[in-house]
């Protein structure tokens, strides 16, 4: 089989149920975690791990300003560019 460099096996031999099924191994499945299921040119199976989003929080996505200053804070933090603010004061 002909895969990418960055691929790893997981399970071998896997076979189908009578409804055409397969089981992913529990190590590599996440709570919650959908997934797009891709064939390609040479018949291999991928599976693409998708998430989705509340639809009260979707408006951050679709709104590139907003989307764009919570990502610059998000890096902020994690520069440790952070402050401890009193809450009962705002």
């Amino acid at each position: 089989m002909t895969t990418d460099n960055d691929s790893t096996i997981v399970a071998k031999d896997v076979k189908p149920d009578y409804k055409r099924r397969v089981i992913l191994p529990k190590a590599i499945v996440q709570k919650d975690i959908r997934y797009d299921i891709y064939l390609n040119r040479r018949g291999q199976i991928i599976l693409d791990p998708r998430v989705t989003i509340p639809a009260s929080e979707a408006w951050v996505f679709n709104n590139p300003d907003v989307h764009a200053l919570v990502k610059r804070g998000l890096a902020e933090a994690s520069e440790g560019k952070v402050s401890r603010i009193d809450l009962d004061t705002l």
